[in-house]
This record gives structure tokens, C-alpha cells and sequence, in this order.
């Protein structure tokens, strides 16, 4: 699996968890820390960063990929959609969490959140029931 990191750098305890949740190797880390300048639009700087991915139009659509989102909310809003574009479908992300009472702060691996199959389930919830 190729695992695309736009947060912090993660430790090799977090990847061994992050291999754990999935039952599968990290075959390649893409580390791309993420900083934009809040004081310049956000979409020419997306596009900046995604030219950074070494991954072709067809690894996008085909490679299993997991993602760790950025911490800032409109940058992950945008990097979402953009991924979606991509690749299809919603990524897998992981989510991190801190572990309490650890000084200094450390974060474990607390889940991985399907965003596809959240997305589907969201959308039965649109339809409307039959003869209502």
C-alpha cells in the first residue's frame, strides 16, 4: 500500500499500527508536510503540493492508497475533493489521536475511517422511503 502522509512525520510505531489496522505492508511512505501562507489563496497552493505526489494519473486510480490528512480544515476540505477528482472515490484516512497523559504529547494510530463507505451509507439515508 502506498500510504500519503500531509501531516507530521510519522514514527515507526504509528506505521506498525497503521500496517496492523490494514493487514498490509507500507510498500512506499510519501511524506508531503503541508504549509500553506494563509495570506495567499489556498487552490494554486493545492495544486502546488499535488505536483509533489509521484504518483501517475493511473496509480491514482489503481494503487491502494491511504491517506493522513492535513490538520487545517479548509486544506483538507480542498485536498478531499481533489482526491476524489483523482482517484474515483473517497480515500481511507487514517486518524490520529494523543495519548493521554504523555509527556511530551505523542499520537497513536486511533482508526481508519472509510470515507467511501461513509459516503454510501449517507447517501441511503437520502433516498426516500417507498410509498411515504
Amino acid at each position: 500500500m502506498i500510504l500519503l502522509n500531509f501531516s507530521h512525520p510519522l514514527s515507526a510505531a504509528q506505521r506498525s499500527q497503521i500496517e496492523a489496522l490494514t493487514g498490509q505492508a507500507i510498500a512506499v511512505l510519501h511524506d508531503l508536510p503541508v504549509q500553506f501562507d494563509v495570506q495567499q489563496p489556498f487552490e494554486p497552493q493545492l495544486t502546488e503540493l499535488l505536483q509533489r505526489v509521484p504518483l501517475s494519473p493511473l496509480d491514482w486510480q489503481t494503487q491502494p492508497l491511504l491517506i493522513v490528512l492535513p490538520a487545517l480544515n479548509f486544506i483538507t476540505a480542498m485536498l478531499l475533493a481533489d482526491l476524489h477528482g483523482r482517484m474515483g472515490y473517497f480515500p481511507t484516512v487514517v486518524r490520529l489521536r494523543p495519548v493521554a497523559g504523555s509527556t511530551p504529547p505523542t499520537y497513536e494510530v486511533a482508526e481508519l475511517l472509510n470515507l467511501q463507505a461513509l459516503r454510501e451509507r449517507a447517501r441511503q439515508a437520502r433516498t426516500p422511503a417507498a410509498g411515504g
